[in-house]
């Protein structure tokens, strides 16, 4: 059995609003519970790579397919929003008996952990202590709209021809999208790029690409809550960018300078958009050394 293969068939899953959820677990270290929050349009398996040295690192690892997403339920008729995958991610927490957890997030997954975020400082203000996040890390994504540059097939996808764009594009298109993403040197192969494909299109997933890109306007009108929840944040927060990303690269890092106050910031040179695929060393080593520097 092949590693992707492997990746599903250890995999588990519990229900979200009546819809079966694919996750992964591991751990065997000692620094708490983690929780990864993959990107757009891809899942879990995006953390591959780095899986065995998270695990190594933390008690636990929890790695969830965001529903919409890789081998979680792709329901048609579903009100995809960032609140309700905040909400997937934490009814897995609480199943799971998690009172406090840090977080990786990637991409559509950093949207997430901005809403999680901006939960847990209202948390903190009322005095409840459970679900405490106790720290973030962030790869590349669109954390401050102004500064997000969607790719032509993302805005073909949120317009009025998404439901058709979606429904019937190809293998290669999507192939030729996602690879404008990564680093000229970092691209993947064509057994790589499948593997994305065949996560894009299980269970019918292409014909929801335009409801989930839905996100693009939650950044619009929620900015205000979820910059907010970055720019003086409760917990120590790290972004780690590859700087080749044409989505979200050197402006989005130039710009997390700008915005947040006291901002710690790692950048990749050669990596594109999946850092944690392109650089996989180089951003471990960044996220170790933020976890044992800041975090502690």
């Amino acid at each position: 059995m092949d590693e992707f293969a492997s990746w599903r068939s250890n995999g588990q899953r519990f229900t979200h609003r009546g819809h079966q959820i694919f996750w992964r677990s591991g751990g065997t270290g000692s620094a708490g519970t983690l929780l990864c929050l993959h990107g757009f349009p891809t899942a879990s398996w995006d953390w591959h790579r780095i899986w065995p040295d998270l695990c190594a690192q933390f008690a636990r690892v929890l790695a969830p397919d965001l529903i919409g997403f890789g081998w979680s339920a792709k329901p048609q008729h579903y009100d995809y929003t960032i609140a309700d995958q905040a909400d997937l991610c934490e009814q897995l927490l609480r199943e799971q008996g998690v009172e406090r957890y840090h977080i990786l997030a990637h991409d559509y997954g950093d949207t997430v952990a901005q809403e999680l975020l901006a939960r847990d400082a209202e948390r903190r203000a009322a005095g409840d202590t459970s679900l405490i996040i106790e720290s973030v890390c962030l790869l590349n994504g669109g954390l401050f709209p102004e500064a997000h540059r969607p790719r032509p097939i993302q805005r073909l996808l949120a317009g009025p021809l998404g439901p058709l764009v979606g429904r019937f594009g190809t293998e290669g298109t999507f192939a030729h999208s996602l690879a404008a993403v990564f680093g000229p040197d970092s691209k993947p192969d064509a057994d790589e790029m499948h593997r994305f494909w065949l996560l894009w299109c299980s269970k019918h997933g292409k014909r929801n690409g335009h409801k989930l890109m839905g996100y693009l306007a939650e950044r619009r009108t929620q900015r205000q809550r979820w910059v907010g929840a970055l720019v003086r944040p409760q917990v120590p927060v790290r972004l780690i960018d590859g700087l080749r990303d044409p989505v979200s690269g050197e402006r989005m890092a130039r710009r997390y300078r700008r915005v947040v106050d006291e901002p710690d910031v790692v950048e990749l040179p050669a990596a594109g958009h999946y850092p944690q695929l392109e650089a996989p060393q180089e951003t471990l080593r960044a996220f170790h050394e933020f976890h044992t520097t800041r975090v502690g």
